[in-house]
């Protein structure tokens, strides 16, 4: 069961994902400086490896965000939404931000990048604290 709970809290983090691109592809791709190809769309977006790499990842993150959840008897919904979205916003943001500073990216690449790693890992508790 554990597995399945994981897998699903994955998944709907990995849906949400693609909305949150999709919706935000024309910000996202202008701070990214990726180029657009003929057709709108990023250049080189045939390549499913970042949508692999994704999948996997956010299978790590759902992976561990359980096991703590589990350490810390995270055990009911709001703990579940609350932790999640402490993961995302006092943990992985703060990794995101100082790669970016350091990099010099800009503070919009900043925002997309850093909202989707908050609300992601929300999701994640949430779908977690369900099962």
């Amino acid at each position: 069961m554990e597995v399945l709970n994981v897998i699903v809290a994955a998944a709907a983090a990995y849906v949400f994902g693609a909305v949150w691109y999709m919706k935000l592809a024309e910000p996202w791709m202008a701070a990214a400086g990726i180029e657009k190809g003929p057709d709108g769309r990023p250049k080189g977006a045939g390549n499913p490896m970042p949508y692999v790499i994704s999948a996997i990842s956010l299978l790590v993150v759902a992976g561990m965000m359980r096991h703590v959840f589990g350490m810390a008897s995270i055990d009911s919904v709001g703990k579940g939404i609350a932790a999640g979205f402490g993961l995302g916003a006092f943990v992985a943001t703060p990794w995101i931000v100082t790669n970016y500073a350091y990099s010099s990216r800009p503070r919009n690449l900043t925002l997309i990048d850093s909202g989707f790693a908050t609300i992601g890992c929300t999701i994640i508790g949430l779908v977690l604290s369900l099962f």
